[in-house]
């Protein structure tokens, strides 16, 4: 989609080279391209009523509707963008409409005897809703004037783009998908950044562990895939396939380093001996590089003192357990963030008061705001303010439900400790090796104390407060699952994703109460220590709560958020993550899931990649998936006020009955 106020304050070359009519050389394909992602493409615009096409220089005209409105229609720029709306739906949406617009461009890869060819790729705006008649004309009328050395493919932009053309025969229309065409791509940005440092590589987490204690924050580490406990360096390379979604993409987002797949590192470092070597390493939108240093340069430290993270005291005077729908998202202070997000989803889901439209009610400029959008995305036509808001958390409390569960507070934790002479030396000790920066001694001292806590026997009282909080339950043998709930997790600028542990498999009592345990534990890990005190976190302000769920099966799940990772400026699509079963096994990596692009303004989604699986998923659960990603945009509304543009990073399942819920909302770091 164009923005008419940026075109008009780009700058015009002197020469316009846009042609009309002309059928299309090889080198006036590339005398007009531009370079996106790597391939050369220029835009391409028909006019049917004229049955001839214009041809766009990529460098004076970067938007389609601004060069069809300005240069053929003889409107300018103001009354443009006075109606752009209006002018969009009638050149992508209009099933009768005069102009045919898309992109044209240049790819190479290898047959299946390993010959290089060249194609051309056709594709429209991943909003376009051209039917199979118009797909077909459009592809026909480019196909009649490109160089017919060329193959010529058609690439859907979106789902409802590969639904109409199942019934054209590949023969009349060739066609490739989008997972097709850039599933191998050797290079894709996951998290934009610059870093200098020495690259250190690693064939597996074997020879990463080996050499892990004498990695520092000035290393760049390359692997096929990085462990989740990996420690806070200069930036990640990745030379196998992982979402951008994963624990460590999150984390390269938190600290805001670069992290990119790269799959020909491996050759690339051995033939330049780029291991060990010192490079400047560049990921951007559209690129990604390596650049070796002749010489070390001088660095200076991290100066992760600039990001410190400040947490309100926690309350620690005795709380009851309590069910997840009794909390709100004040408390955090006492039950952790995760615990109280999902106490504040019940709340959003049974009360239907909260405003879940604010984010479309920012101005988009041209635009004034995004609620007629949103009106139509709900069905609506014209709808009042009050009517929107109605229609909107209706709507979401139609998709999603929020997880049964109770909580346990941070009071139970102090009691335990403070139960325990040993314990409370420990962590005496701890405190002052980390005022000390006695870093040495730091791994030891954690392994104790955890070692302390699993094994330390529970207070009567603060064991039946556990037990009596789950009876039904526990006297069934029913599997229960015991996750972390921290204040110091999930929070803007820290999610501490894979940092603490949770249990899925506890059955029975004594199980429950060593699970507890373990996730107490998990919050003197070495890692999770160091890297709050990274960023200024106290360990006096830290404490952990503890979320009892009953096991609920998966057919489905994974990971969505509420904007484009690779495209930060992206206002418009979500991105999300699914396999079969649990969400854990996307978060984990444990597989490579189906990854989706949705539109959750104009609505619409494509697919990125289909991971692990062969199939991507079917027609109507794509469909209810693009109603799962509008319920995670209209959330952010209410979880990121005030600033409704800060992403949410949603967890959800769909459970065996064919219900969407969430298991997890926290703020997503970018």
């Amino acid at each position: 989609m164009s923005t008419a106020q940026l075109a008009a304050g780009a700058p015009v070359p002197a020469v316009d080279r846009t042609v009309v009519g002309e059928n299309l050389s090889l080198p006036l394909f590339r005398a007009l391209s531009g370079t996106l992602a790597g391939h050369p493409y220029l835009k391409v615009v028909v006019d049917r009523a004229e049955g001839t096409w214009h041809v766009l220089d990529t460098a004076a005209h970067p938007f389609h509707v601004d060069y069809v409105a300005t240069r053929i229609l003889g409107m300018d720029l103001a009354e443009l963008d006075a109606s752009l709306d209006e002018f969009n739906a009638s050149v992508y949406m209009d099933p009768g409409r005069r102009f045919l617009l898309g992109v044209l461009s240049l790819h190479t890869d290898e047959d299946a005897e390993g010959r290089e060819r060249t194609f051309l790729v056709l594709e429209t705006t991943e909003a376009d809703t051209m039917h199979a008649e118009l797909l077909e004309y459009f592809h026909a009328f480019v196909r009649e004037r490109v160089d017919a050395r060329l193959p010529l493919l058609l690439k859907p932009a979106n789902h409802g783009q590969e639904e109409e053309l199942v019934a054209v025969s590949e023969q009349r229309v060739p066609r490739i998908l989008s997972h097709e065409l850039f599933g191998t791509r050797t290079r894709t940005p996951l998290n934009t950044g610059e870093a200098t440092g020495r690259l250190r590589c690693f064939g597996s987490v074997e020879e990463y562990e080996a050499a892990a204690a004498g990695l520092g924050w000035s290393d760049i580490v390359a692997m096929p895939c990085l462990p989740d406990d990996v420690q806070r360096v200069a930036g990640f390379v990745n030379t196998a396939p992982i979402t951008p979604l994963s624990h460590t993409n999150v984390l390269a987002s938190g600290w805001g380093i670069p992290n990119a797949i790269v799959r020909d590192l491996p050759e690339i470092a051995e033939r330049d001996g780029l291991d060990g070597a010192w490079v400047r390493y560049r990921v951007q939108d559209d690129d990604v590089t390596l650049e070796r240093l002749e010489h070390a340069p001088e660095l200076e430290a991290p100066v992760w003192h600039q990001q410190r993270i400040r947490l309100e005291p926690p309350l620690l005077e005795d709380a009851p357990v309590l069910a997840l729908h009794r909390l709100r998202s004040a408390d955090r202070d006492r039950y952790g963030t995760k615990a109280a997000n999902l106490g504040e989803l019940h709340h959003v889901l049974d009360s239907r008061s909260a405003d879940l439209t604010a984010f479309h009610g920012r101005p988009r400029p041209p635009r004034e705001n995004l609620y007629g959008h949103l009106a139509a995305r709900l069905g609506l036509n014209g709808p009042s303010s009050d009517e929107l808001r109605a229609a909107a958390t209706s709507f979401v409390a139609g998709t999603v439900e929020a997880p049964d569960g109770v909580a346990l507070p941070f009071s139970l934790q102090h009691r335990f400790l403070t139960s325990v002479p040993a314990l409370q030396q420990g962590l005496g000790k701890l405190k002052m090796a980390l005022e000390l920066e006695a870093t040495d001694v730091l791994d030891p001292l954690c392994l104790q104390i955890q070692q302390l806590i699993r094994n330390a026997p529970m207070p009567e009282s603060v064991a039946h407060e556990i037990v009596r909080a789950f009876p039904g339950p526990l006297a069934a043998g029913d599997r229960l699952v015991v996750r972390s709930s921290s204040n110091a997790e999930d929070l803007p600028g820290f999610s501490a994703a894979g940092v603490y542990d949770s249990v899925t498999t506890a059955r029975g009592t004594d199980e429950l109460l060593d699970a507890v345990r373990q996730v107490w534990a998990s919050l003197l890990s070495p890692r999770s220590v160091r890297l709050r005190h990274q960023v200024g976190i106290s360990l006096d302000d830290t404490y952990m709560g503890v979320i009892i769920q009953v096991y609920v099966p998966a057919a489905l799940g994974g990971v969505l958020v509420t904007c484009n990772p690779t495209r930060r400026e992206d206002f418009r699509n979500v991105y999300l993550n699914c396999s079969a079963g649990s969400p854990e096994q996307v978060v984990e990596g444990a597989v490579l899931p189906h990854q989706y692009l949705y539109n959750t303004v104009e609505g619409g989604g494509r697919t990125v990649a289909l991971g692990s699986p062969i199939e991507g998923q079917p027609d109507g659960m794509r469909s209810r998936l693009a109603d799962l990603s509008l319920t995670g945009r209209l959330l952010q509304s209410h979880f990121s006020a005030p600033d409704v543009d800060a992403p949410l990073d949603i967890e959800w399942l769909l459970t065996d009955q064919g219900d969407f819920r969430l298991v997890q909302i926290r703020p997503y770091a970018l």
